[in-house]
């Protein structure tokens, strides 16, 4: 009689009874097959009597009798799960009608080789069908389009493909989804998502921590160009140059490459203090996880809105932010100054009573709602409290110079 290997045979006297099963990559090498519950049958007849004493015959793991005729049918139920490039070894191996995203059907447990697609798309549109048991399919070598701020997923409980389109959609993508869910109405389904998709980005602002070629300073504040480029100043003698990258100073996330500064001289030539500023940098914020907000970030979690930017008022109040000494208040006590320091000479500073720290060069000088500066140096102090000298004065870029002279304006 025929004799069987597989302890899923059905025999029968003088012959035997054979169902054969697609087995998955990975389940077959563990002796198992892809769906305990819902086998395959391929193939399912009675052995002739001429194969007695002959094993089965085996092709990609789909076993069936040693006949011409089981041979062929057993190559063609094969020929479905042999793999077929990259995406058919991932993909091409079930055919039981489960539920497939992206090339995994659920209950898998994270045998990606060992997963199947079924039979995609069939008419459905682009990579979009319904298995030979009626479930919904997304073929994802085909589902991915690539349209622009759209998800597309498989709901079990309604067994539909759902689309969510969120804001940004372009016309034409639009327009392409659309047609395809008029289509099919009964297995795709359109959400409308009033938000824009974006990945969860580091929020840059003034006042933040920042380093580049292991240099700590301080950002000022953040500034837009015309056509929408966003900008981070800072002091340009923290990095004197251009082409350096800059990153988060708690987290080191990048944030962007210096394009343009001053130190006495740069960019744009010599400083003059009137219509250029001496100590100065403009960082291109366009790092791809950076969210650059038009604040400033005092200690302890507040933050003010900038709105606009002057230059300052002799005896005004204002707060000036540092990763290093925190928030100290004080007062403008002069507001044209030029300032000697280690032999770099610099023009139209202004001066004021705050204390200040090393790392908090380019940090913000502010009142209230109005960006007022840019930490360039001063005297030496080791801390800001009552133990220290108190004779404080530290120099300021005024930021209108700098942004008058590239074009910027603070958001």
């Amino acid at each position: 009689m025929c004799q069987s290997s597989s302890q899923n045979s059905r025999t029968s006297i003088g012959s035997c009874t054979h169902i054969a099963h697609v087995w998955s990559q990975d389940a077959h090498k563990r002796g198992q097959f892809i769906d305990r519950q819902r086998p395959l049958e391929v193939a399912h007849e009675t052995c002739p009597q001429e194969t007695r004493g002959n094993d089965l015959y085996n092709v990609a793991g789909v076993r069936s009798c040693n006949t011409p005729s089981i041979r062929r049918r057993t190559r063609e139920a094969a020929n479905f799960a042999q793999p077929r490039g990259r995406a058919g070894r991932e993909a091409r191996r079930r055919q039981d009608g489960r539920l497939v995203l992206q090339g995994w059907a659920p209950g898998d447990r994270g045998h990606r080789r060992g997963c199947c697609r079924i039979s995609p798309g069939r008419g459905w549109g682009p990579g979009i069908g319904r298995s030979q048991h009626g479930r919904a399919v997304v073929d994802s070598p085909r589902a991915r389009r690539n349209i622009p701020s759209t998800a597309w997923g498989i709901e079990a409980d309604s067994n539909q493909v759902s689309v969510e389109v969120f804001d940004g959609v372009s016309t034409a993508g639009r327009d392409k989804i659309e047609r395809v869910a008029a289509a099919h109405p009964d297995a795709i389904r359109v959400n409308k998502v009033d938000s824009t998709l974006k990945f969860k980005a580091t929020d840059l602002r003034g006042g933040n921590g920042i380093w580049s070629q292991n240099w700590l300073c301080t950002a000022g504040f953040n500034a837009k160009s015309s056509s929408g480029a966003i900008y981070t100043l800072t002091a340009g003698h923290c990095v004197p140059g251009t082409g350096n990258i800059w990153y988060m100073d708690w987290n080191s996330t990048q944030i962007g490459t210096q394009t343009a500064y001053n130190f006495g001289t740069g960019t744009s030539g010599s400083c003059d203090g009137s219509t250029r500023g001496c100590d100065w940098a403009v960082i291109r914020a366009d790092g791809p996880s950076i969210n650059p907000l038009g604040t400033v970030r005092y200690w302890g979690g507040k933050y003010h809105q900038i709105n606009d930017s002057r230059y300052p008022a002799e005896n005004e109040s204002i707060d000036r932010i540092g990763v290093n000494s925190e928030d100290k208040t004080g007062n403008v006590t002069k507001t044209s100054v030029t300032v000697n320091i280690g032999g770099k000479t610099m023009y139209g500073m202004f001066e004021t009573n705050n204390c200040a720290l090393g790392g908090d060069s380019g940090g913000p000088a502010l009142n209230g709602n109005t960006a007022l500066g840019l930490l360039s140096g001063g005297s030496e102090e080791t801390k800001c409290s009552s133990s220290s000298s108190g004779n404080y004065r530290n120099y300021f870029t005024k930021v209108q110079t700098v942004l008058n002279e590239r074009g910027l304006k603070v958001y």
